[in-house]
């Protein structure tokens, strides 16, 4: 099947202007592209939007781990899954800024943060925000996935200075209800819709290898470029499957798929950062190779992602190295 002409892709956009809508037939038509033809594409676009060469290098803090309501088929900190994860306790505020000052020490440009909590507690707000402007204080673009979030919170979290809040729709909304039961697709769109209002840019992606199709992977993109201005920031993860977990036993995504999810992120959604996220300690460095030429361009640094192991800096650095990739620069302050 031959890759449908330019005219067919995002046209240039205007300041505040919509973007261009996505079909599933169209985007469909992409991925199932000859490989190569797919890749040159997105490459293409990438090209046109970023500097080939620049990856970003994000740090991820688990601020309060374990002891979570949602029951997510994929992950550990639920409390409805026999994972042996201990919950834990909020970080205190100068724990997490210590923790900030390492990473952009180690060469890091954005800081997440991230809690088990189907939505944070008022009582818990002020250490957030203050977590928020320590952060921030730092020069480093700041990140904080808490769950879902009503639109004071979201006020509050814009004024203390985060940058990003990150949502995952996770999957299409077809196959959510296969994953996830305690919280609705419809709950994602709210809290994004939130999120947005409050003038934060929004952190949203999914995870590859639940047993999902690839309608699904086409559905769940479509989904994030169709969004009344499309994510900032586009989380690709592929699964780790977690013993305990009702998805530990599943079976891992073919890389090529893979790749072909990560290139058709980048078409459909040109100035978006694409982050390799979970899952790259199974990933070979040629994969990952093929992701970053597909354009993905943000990596997670450090040896652990939440509760997951992830390559450590030694190790990225020598990928970088071998391919001639050196990290984004940190943006300029706000």
């Amino acid at each position: 099947m031959p890759v449908p002409p330019e005219t067919d892709t995002l046209p240039p956009r205007e300041a505040g202007a919509a973007e261009a809508r996505w079909t599933r037939d169209a985007a469909l038509a992409l991925y199932e592209a000859p490989f190569n033809d797919l890749l040159f594409r997105a490459q293409s676009v990438h090209r046109q939007n970023f500097d080939p060469n620049r990856v970003q290098m994000s740090r991820l803090l688990s601020i309060k781990t374990g002891g979570c309501p949602e029951d997510c088929g994929y992950c550990s900190q639920s409390a409805h899954h026999a994972t042996g994860l201990k919950a834990s306790k909020l970080m205190e505020v100068e724990r997490v800024v210590a923790e900030a000052r390492k990473a952009r020490d180690a060469g890091a440009t954005r800081y997440c943060m991230g809690a088990a909590w189907r939505s944070p507690k008022s009582r818990d707000m002020d250490a957030l925000l203050a977590m928020v402007a320590g952060v921030k204080g730092l020069g480093m673009e700041t990140c904080m996935t808490l769950g879902m979030l009503d639109l004071d919170q979201a006020r509050q979290l814009k004024e203390a200075g985060l940058d990003y809040y990150n949502h995952n729709i996770d999957t299409s909304e077809r196959y959510y209800g296969e994953v996830i039961t305690t919280r609705s697709f419809a709950d994602r769109l709210e809290t994004l819709d939130n999120v947005r209002t409050s003038g934060m840019k929004v952190c949203c992606g999914g995870i590859l290898g639940m047993g999902e199709g690839v309608a699904d992977r086409v559905d769940m993109l479509v989904s994030l470029a169709n969004l009344p201005e499309p994510p900032e920031s586009v989380p690709i993860n592929m699964l780790i499957p977690i013993g305990g977990t009702p998805l530990g036993d599943a079976a891992p995504i073919d890389p090529i798929d893979f790749v072909r999810t990560i290139a058709l992120a980048r078409i459909l959604m040109p100035r978006a950062h694409v982050r390799l996220s979970a899952g790259r300690t199974e990933m070979s460095d040629e994969m990952q190779a093929l992701c970053f030429f597909a354009g993905a361009n943000s990596i997670f640094v450090g040896d652990t992602l939440l509760t997951a192991d992830n390559p450590g800096e030694d190790k990225d650095s020598a990928l970088f190295r071998k391919l001639g990739i050196a990290p984004m620069e940190a943006p300029a302050t706000q």
